[in-house]
């Protein structure tokens, strides 16, 4: 694990900065812009940035609560990355190439702060956020007009943007010397300056480790309820703390969001399932697990292509709406990104949004009790994978200690070695996929399809589908299905499709 200097170990990737945020909140000045080069050029687009027929923001929970949808209720799969750092360490013609190399990956959602102080607090060319140091009710016009003008870039490619209003990993402690009240009036000025930008969701928290204390909690939601104060109509979702939460582990949030945001560097089907088994759920989404070219985590290869894939797909078919993808090279923003943009993580990001876009993907419902594939799903790794989510809930528990030191020499409970197949089925018996870490037998029960199906195998690597010998199959009886061999970065995983003709 890697931490910058000055940044404590409890934070993962994150810069923290409590001793020092004081100094870093500096007067307001402006420093003459550096040169700046131009971003790295994608791959070709797939489809119209700022399209007509692309989603009417701002989004909204579905009607059953469990995907978002747009404002002509459309369902939107979020599909996002999270260069957290943008606003302060882009121009605005960077950020603007940025978002359309994202964009050609399929990529709708970006994860920003508003905030950073790992950079002073200031922008790239030296623009502090308040006027008076430290004080939070004294915004400095100047730095906002750059979050505007960020958010418009976003909106004019298409996409929605998770904004942080103050990250609790960095501007915790400033919170506190300025109080609720104060806060309350931030938030308000928030909501009002930004309540008819369409293509925002509030996000607040980031690695809230500190959520139990009432008090602390209690700043963070000032600012959430100073912004519902202004704005009605974005909604809301806060990430606790690392290594594994979701947003609803805290009750007292469950009034202040719409969509609940799953953070897990384990086998993200079980956190995943763990909120969407809540008696009250909302709209699910990974906001956070490992990043491609980090290692963080307990994992042993953190972010490789091959844990990314497993994170993404696992999270799908356990009820997942969505999720982000990150990268060390993007997350901060720093010198030599733009080489870092075109990477397997993403060209993958992209095969997975292209397999679940294309079908019913909002219908999809988890196959917990195994039902569907009854056989060669892999029951104890599926065990392991909950078991090590619920011991690590409490990340300052005696359990979650003793767990930990077991785990970083064992590798038990890790990505790499779990092999859990997850599936999921429609509701009209029309699809199922399933998903498989490793080559292997599994048994599906046919009857769960409405009728005679075609089997295909997807390579999550490719983007490429293999017929299955002798499909289509009857939807009677069981049948067993295995990969022929390696995907095209020969390794193991492939996604099981099945799909029914049904009646028009």
């Amino acid at each position: 694990m890697s931490f910058w200097i000055g940044c404590s170990a409890s934070a993962t990737r994150k810069c923290f900065a409590h001793s020092v945020a004081g100094a870093l909140l500096g007067a307001a000045v402006f420093i003459a812009p550096a040169a700046r080069a131009p971003a790295q050029q994608g791959p070709t687009d797939v489809g119209k940035a700022g399209s007509p027929d692309g989603p009417v923001y701002p989004l909204k929970a579905s009607a059953n609560n469990r995907y978002l949808v747009d404002q002509n209720n459309t369902p939107f799969l979020m599909v996002g990355d999270s260069p957290q750092y943008l606003s302060t360490n882009l121009s605005q013609e960077e950020a603007a190439a940025f978002m359309a190399n994202r964009r050609r990956y399929g990529i709708n959602t970006l994860w920003i702060n508003l905030l950073c102080i790992c950079k002073e607090a200031k922008t790239f060319d030296g623009i502090v956020p308040f006027l008076v140091p430290g004080d939070i009710t004294t915004p400095n016009p100047a730095y906002f007009q750059r979050i505007d003008d960020m958010l418009r870039i976003a909106a004019d490619h298409g996409m929605v943007v998770l904004l942080d209003p103050i990250e609790t990993i960095s501007w915790l402690d400033v919170l506190r010397k300025n109080g609720t009240s104060k806060a309350f009036e931030y938030g308000q000025y928030l909501g009002n300056r930004y309540k008819d930008v369409a293509n925002i969701i509030w996000m607040h928290g980031n690695d809230f480790q500190s959520w139990r204390n009432a008090a602390d909690d209690d700043l963070v939601q000032a600012v959430a309820r100073g912004i519902r104060s202004m704005d009605a109509i974005h909604i809301h979702t806060v990430e606790l703390n690392t290594a594994t939460s979701g947003s609803l582990e805290d009750p007292s949030w469950a009034p202040l969001i719409e969509l609940n945001a799953a953070y897990t560097y384990f086998p993200t089907y079980a956190q995943v399932l763990t909120e969407y088994n809540r008696p009250s759920f909302k709209p699910i989404f990974m906001v956070e697990a490992n990043y491609e070219f980090e290692n963080v985590g307990p994992d042993p290869e953190g972010g490789s292509a091959q844990n990314l894939r497993r994170q993404e797909y696992w999270t799908m078919l356990s009820g997942g709406a969505g999720q982000l993808y990150g990268s060390a090279h993007t997350w901060k923003l720093e010198r030599g990104w733009e080489a870092n943009l075109d990477t397997q993580g993403v060209i993958q990001l992209r095969y997975m949004k292209n397999l679940f876009a294309s079908r019913k993907w909002h219908d999809l419902v988890p196959d917990q009790t195994h039902t569907v594939v009854t056989a060669g799903y892999d029951h104890f790794s599926c065990l392991v994978g909950k078991f090590v989510t619920g011991v690590s809930k409490d990340p300052d528990s005696l359990m979650s200690s003793v767990f930990g030191g077991i785990r970083q020499y064992s590798g038990v409970g890790s990505i790499t070695s779990n092999t859990c197949a997850t599936a999921a089925r429609t509701s009209d018996g029309s699809l199922v996929l399933v998903y498989m870490p490793t080559i292997r037998a599994i048994t599906v029960d046919m009857s769960k399809l409405a009728g005679t199906a075609t089997a295909r195998w997807y390579d999550p690597t490719s983007g490429e589908y293999v017929d299955v010998k002798d499909s289509p199959f009857g939807n009677e009886g069981n049948r067993v299905f295995m990969p022929s061999g390696a995907n095209k970065s020969g390794e193991g995983d492939w996604v099981l499709v099945l799909e029914a003709r049904t009646a028009p």
